[in-house]
């Protein structure tokens, strides 16, 4: 039987962490690592048991620029280290869609190289924003189910369709899409509202008092909310689409 993308990732990763010349990262270029070479099970180890987001953002910034420039084993790795979270979002993605499981679980790995190799990560909260671009990918293997498999008492006929649209992700792209809220709005409703992100663990992260961030969200959510009530999503999707 076939194993997962992710599980296929993982078994390549312990190959590359194993033997006399085992991929490594040099834990003087981050401070607050230990101060020698680290091989990158013992990174992931590190990430996963909890570090400053400073350390969190060198890290992954580090791993993209030598997915980017030093070829497969270095993607490899990167996805490795990735691997524990990456399987929880698949495994979340996937519940109640066991028949996509696989599609959802290589789109998940396809988003986070995609961003890993392509995207700006320059800005904060690194890991969080390759979670995120996980989640939309293997959310988007998660709507084909859902589209291939039609009910069989589906009405016909032109009724337009009872809001949100389908899952929250899809409210919060459409409407970053079409100017009612930021990209970092999107984020912040979607890292802790879908993603299980604390919002005290993001306040820390972002150097602000916890009440700010849900003052922050509870604007971007009326504000949301207020869009839905007056069918400004609802024009612009079927606007959007095709005839």
């Amino acid at each position: 039987m076939p194993i997962s993308a992710i599980a296929a990732a993982d078994r390549a990763f312990a190959l590359l962490v194993r033997g006399p010349d085992p991929l490594q990262l040099d834990g003087r270029d981050v401070p607050g690592l230990p101060r020698r070479r680290l091989s990158l099970d013992t990174v992931r180890d590190l990430l996963v048991g909890g570090v400053d987001t400073g350390v969190s953002d060198a890290v992954w910034r580090i791993l993209s620029a030598h997915a980017r420039a030093d070829g497969p084993a270095w993607v490899v790795g990167a996805v490795g280290v990735a691997v524990p979270g990456l399987t929880r979002i698949a495994s979340r993605l996937a519940h109640g869609f066991a028949k996509q499981a696989d599609d959802i679980g290589s789109e998940v790995v396809t988003g986070f190289l995609q961003a890993l190799r392509g995207d700006d990560l320059s800005g904060p909260r690194v890991w969080l924003r390759l979670c995120w671009a996980a989640w939309r990918a293997g959310h988007g293997a998660r709507r084909t189910e859902t589209t291939l498999e039609l009910p069989h008492d589906l009405p016909v006929g032109s009724r337009t369709p009872r809001f949100p649209y389908g899952h929250p992700d899809l409210v919060l792209a459409r409407a970053v899409t079409a100017g009612v809220i930021t990209a970092e709005q999107a984020e912040l409703i979607g890292a802790t509202r879908l993603g299980g992100t604390l919002v005290d663990h993001l306040a820390a992260e972002l150097e602000v008092s916890a009440p700010t961030i849900r003052m922050r969200r509870r604007r971007a959510e009326q504000t949301l909310a207020a869009a839905i009530h007056r069918g400004d999503l609802a024009v612009r999707a079927n606007r959007a689409r095709p005839h």
